[in-house]
């Protein structure tokens, strides 16, 4: 890695502040020739390359170069790698070479192959040829495969109708469940704004609320003649399609108004829905244009096909043997260990375990103590107390090297570098940990590996160690090898042949044989006694710890188990003697006839306790039934627990591909999860490998996507522009400002952030930056706070914070268990107008935030309507009086029920998910009434504490000032009260009983590397704040404890908060 050079950065980005757009650039040409040239920043490689060839002229040694065409140039980009420019289309200060270096290149054939190759590099950050490097077979495997699948896909979206294709991008948005209510309170009709795409004209609807899509646009029609006249005809039915005002939703299928999410949404909010009326040749257009793309990509391909080669002669089928034929001690030969890093007086021990999942197969084996100052030699060979043949396929052998030393007696030195990790004690000694390593027994073909193994250790430690081991850890080598810990190791032959792990029908057979020689045919089922007990068992809370005694009865009742409790398979899998390969079979052959769980059961299969990939392709089996909304909900998730795939090629990568292959929105969303954590070296190449395949069978979405990261590259430029010109000169804030907009007014910066697809929603175009609207906030990261207009709807803005420097991984997870929330509520038939504001993090500490129209803080509403800031938190007028100035007569009424139903929302959730550091600023109140918590850096009981002691108590935030607004300004309205305690109650009551759920979506996210969720422990919090495990009596007694706290707690609050206002005063 190149040294970071803050002043570099601005080599690309700060034309805006000199307004100078020249930059000198050194070229290197193949014929020696060496030309030193002013470019300007802003333009395009072609055009620079058209520059270059007519000073080349005025060189010796020109005739030589040839064709210009023939031809492109090679940077070293910002990671260090060498990177072909192929798309010439890009600017030179969207390309940001690390330095202004351009060798020209011998361009090769296969120029179309070549430019898809660029594009997709660029756009996944990482170029294709570091792939081609890694000269690994598994990576080359995978590419092939998922190219042949890729390019089918193209192929049949060539053969696509245009209707099919809107079908399959844009599926329509349908929300099915009960809305009598709703749709009583509206009298079962609705008014609907129709706009007209060829014209500015538009309509206002009555229509009822079971009218269909067609009876819609009939009467929109005919509204049309009414008012223009029989002379402008504008067609019939069929030549429109209808799509919501705003964003590319459309409303499509014959369905009743009342089950698309749109109309729904507008019901809730007492909002008249805008639709427009657009016609089929604009999506047509929308449609060809992206065949067309397609079209070029293959047919190029195409017409260059690669000679064919001479027949295969037929190899004969390579003899190998089954792994249960042998029956010797798995062992491996430790050889030796370089680089490690520890004080020369320490000793250097090395731990090594077998895993399945997070259960250790059998006791560890430990290397002998070396010595050594540099290279560490032990030639020792290490046996493990189980046989080959019982070696699960999923076996991972895990390694640590730790330092032995002894007992210090006064407090360590801070210069340490293990201090700060977890140390154990033995007769005696200390044991320091070093680095750790794991691998997987078994190859991606399911064969025992042999032969020697150079694996380069990580240092960094999680918080809880098994034994020093880390089996949940990726089974990744560390890239960065220079300085790695390296540990040499050997895998001995057992045999011949290579040893192979049985086919599948092979283990069904060995299931079937046990089972035809087994004398209790009686398939273990238990009388009464053991159901209750069973069943008690079978309730527990994912958390919950099995004793052995449990798992044998469950495994002997398994039968049972599928009969009488199918959604406790994950508890039956951890009773399962994986290191008994005659126990594995019979699972499996009872997996086979096991009834399919709801896909919402089945995520639990996916954590990393149960590696199995039968089992794995089971879940996902079951995750098939997921609709699109579903699986978006979701989606974080999935993505985080490919971490666990130890291979490439898995059921859940296909899954997933498959499915965002279909839906341009999911799509969307796996680029954005995978994109983010590129740069984290554990997942860079399994991320890019996905990525690349996604892009591969979806061409069009190529350019759509790479608009994006340009245009957020040009955001992280202005960042640090303003953070950069804050640190040197403290410039005044003015001055600032206007700099950012002379910045985001320069061609380059207009062009790349205008017409893009917005990364928070796929389904909102924005056109162009307001600059005028345009500001940074003050706090420490400097956010930009940038204000498009929404290309679908004239006059209309959308808001968006861009944040550079902080984390929104922690939020954006947050934010997903909030709308999962409101989802359970409203199944519940329970809407408390819950706030899940889009938040999405896009790379490294970096990401975009939706902002809320029409709401503000409650510290600014305080502010505003008193004079001195420590008075303004105790008064309790404030927000009823800045609600009775946004809403009169019915509305206030309104208004008033939207706060109190979100207020008890946010209440149970801030309490169940133990949100911290609230305060008057993170804390929105909408004009319409709705109140919502932003911010969420402190999530899980992990509350900002002052001196050592947690300051805050409170488990939920409830002041007098809400409950004044509850109460509606009358002091003894018990009534309007007690209605909100209810609410409170009984959303609590429906969170549990979905507690294991939340447990299980914050499980799959343990190895995501969130602050303040790295281990079980963590969880613990969500199992004690939902009360799991006691009766929902006992439970609400907890709940309704906590409840008469946080009221007789409310001055402490406004206390806090008042210290709030005064420290913070902007």
């Amino acid at each position: 890695m190149p040294p970071a050079k803050t002043d570099q950065l601005d080599l690309w980005a700060e034309s805006g502040l000199d307004g100078d757009d020249q930059v000198m650039v050194d070229f290197l040409l193949p014929t020696g020739i060496y030309i030193q040239m002013e470019v300007p920043r802003e333009s395009t490689i072609q055009h620079i390359k058209l520059l270059l060839w007519k000073e080349a002229q005025t060189y010796p040694l020109f005739s030589l170069l040839g064709e210009m065409e023939g031809h492109m140039f090679e940077c070293v980009n910002q990671a260090a790698v060498h990177e072909e420019l192929e798309d010439e289309s890009r600017r030179l200060c969207d390309v940001r070479p690390f330095l202004p270096v351009l060798k020209l290149i011998t361009r090769n054939c296969g120029r179309a192959e070549r430019l898809l190759d660029s594009k997709i590099g660029v756009l996944i950050g990482k170029g294709l040829h570091e792939l081609d490097a890694l000269q690994d077979q598994e990576v080359k495997d995978f590419r092939s495969k998922m190219k042949r699948i890729s390019e089918e896909k193209m192929h049949q979206m060539q053969m696509m109708s245009w209707g099919e294709w809107l079908r399959c991008c844009y599926s329509p948005q349908l929300e099915t469940g009960l809305l009598e209510n709703l749709i009583d309170k509206h009298e079962g009709v609705i008014k609907i704004t129709m706009h007209y795409d060829q014209s500015q004209d538009t309509a206002s609807l009555k229509v009822s609320l079971h009218c269909s899509v067609s009876e819609l646009m009939d009467q929109a029609l005919k509204k049309w003649q009414t008012t223009h006249g029989p002379e402008e005809d504008i067609g019939s039915r069929s030549d429109y399609v209808l799509r919501v005002s705003g964003k590319l939703e459309f409303l499509f299928e014959d369905y009743p108004l009342n089950q698309y999410k749109y109309i729904r949404a507008c019901l809730l909010a007492n909002e008249n829905p805008h639709l427009t009326m657009v016609h089929c040749s604009v999506v047509k257009a929308m449609f060809e244009k992206e065949i067309s793309t397609i079209g070029s990509v293959l047919a190029r391909k195409c017409s260059n096909p690669p000679l064919p080669l001479p027949p295969k002669k037929r190899q004969p089928t390579q003899l190998h043997t089954c792994v249960w034929k042998v029956h010797s001690l798995f062992k491996i030969n430790l050889v030796k260990g370089n680089k490690v890093n520890a004080d020369d007086a320490a000793k250097i021990q090395v731990r090594a375990g077998l895993f399945h999942g997070t259960e250790m197969l059998c006791k560890t084996a430990v290397s002998s103590e070396s010595s050594s100052r540099s290279e560490h030699v032990w030639n020792k060979t290490l046996e493990f107390d189980i046989a080959v043949c019982d070696l699960p396929r999923m076996a991972r052998l895990c390694f640590a090297i730790y330092a032995v030393m002894d007992k210090v007696k006064k407090q360590r030195s801070t210069k340490n570098p293990q201090s700060k990790y977890q140390t154990i004690r033995k007769a005696g000694k200390v044991h320091y940990p070093i680095a750790w390593v794991n691998t997987m027994v078994f190859d991606y073909r399911g064969q025992l590996k042999t032969g020697d193994i150079i694996l380069h250790c990580w240092s960094s430690f999680p918080d809880e160690l098994e034994e020093m081991l880390n089996p949940i850890g990726t089974i990744q080598t560390n890239p960065y090898t220079e300085n790695a810990t390296e540990l040499h190791i050997s895998f001995p032959e057992y045999s011949t042949q290579p040893v192979v792990f049985p086919a599948f029908d092979k283990i069904l057979e060995k299931a079937a044989e046990i089972a035809g020689s087994s004398e209790t045919m009686t398939m273990g089922r238990g009388g009464k006694k053991f159901y209750i007990e069973l069943k008690e068992i079978m309730e527990r809370d994912p958390l919950s710890q099995l004793c052995e005694n449990e798992k044998d009865l469950i495994w002997t009742l398994r039968y049972d188990c599928r009969e009488n409790f199918p959604q406790s398979l994950p508890k039956l899998l951890l009773s399962v003697k994986w290191s008994k390969h005659e126990d594995m079979a019979q699972l499996q052959a009872l997996l086979q006839i096991w009834p399919k769980l709801s896909p919402r059961d089945a995520l639990e299969l996916l954590d990393f306790n149960y590696p199995d990939q039968y089992v794995r392709e089971f879940a996902v089996i079951c995750l098939r039934d997921m609709s699109d909304d579903e699986l978006l909900q979701y989606l974080l998730q999935l993505v985080q627990v490919l971490r666990y795939e130890p291979y490439y090629d898995c059921a859940l990568s296909r899954f997933l591909l498959e499915r965002a292959q279909t839906s341009r929105k999911i799509g969307h969303f796996l680029f954005w999860h995978l994109r983010s954590e590129m740069y984290m070296p554990a997942v860079s190449v399994h991320f890019a490998l996905i990525l690349e395949a996604y892009c591969r069978g979806c061409i069009p979405h190529i350019e759509v996507l790479k608009k994006q990261v340009e245009a957020l590259s040009k955001l992280k430029a202005v960042n640090e522009l303003i953070k950069l010109a804050t640190i040197k000169t403290k410039t005044k804030q003015a001055h600032l400002k206007e700099a950012m907009m002379t910045c985001l007014r320069q061609t380059g910066f207009i062009e790349t952030l205008s017409d893009l697809h917005s990364p928070l929603n796929p389904n909102l175009l924005l056109a162009g930056v307001n600059v005028e609207r345009c500001k940074y906030m003050d706090s420490k990261m400097k956010p930009l706070w940038i204000v498009y207009n929404n290309k679908l709807l004239g006059g209309d803005t959308v808001d968006i914070i861009f944040k550079n420097g902080d984390d929104l991984r922690q939020d954006m997870l947050t934010l997903q268990i909030l709308r999962l929330m409101d989802l359970l509520w409203k199944e519940a038939n329970l809407d408390l107008r819950i706030v899940p504001y889009g938040c999405l993090a896009t790379g490294d500490r970096s990401g975009l935030i939706e902002v809320v129209s029409s709401a503000d803080t409650i510290a600014n509403i305080q502010k505003t309507s008193s004079n001195m800031a420590a008075a303004a938190a105790f008064n309790k007028d404030a927000l009823l009086n800045w609600l009775k100035d946004k809403n009169s007569g019915d509305a206030l009424e309104k208004a008033i029920e939207e706060f109190t139903l979100s207020c008890a929302g946010y209440c149970v959730a801030t309490y169940v998910l133990g949100i911290g550091d609230r305060h008057s600023d993170n804390i929105m109140v909408r004009s319409t009434g709705q109140l919502f918590h932003i911010d969420f850096g402190h999530i899980l009981g992990n509350f900002k504490s002052k001196f050592g002691i947690k300051r805050e108590r409170v488990p939920f935030i409830l002041t007098h000032d809400f409950i004044h607004v509850i109460q509606q300004g009358k002091t003894g309205n018990t009534e309007k009260f007690g209605n909100f305690r209810q609410y409170c109650e009984d959303a609590y009551l429906i969170l549990r009983k979905n507690g294991n759920l939340f447990i299980t979506l914050f499980a799959l996210m343990l190895t995501a590397g969130l602050p303040e969720l790295t281990s079980v422990k963590d969880i613990q919090y969500l199992k004690d704040s939902l009360a799991l495990g006691k009766t929902d009596e006992e439970a609400l007694k907890q709940f309704r404890q906590k409840f008469d706290e946080a009221l007789r707690e409310s001055w402490t609050t406004k206390v806090n908060w008042m210290a709030h206002i005064v420290a913070h005063p902007s």
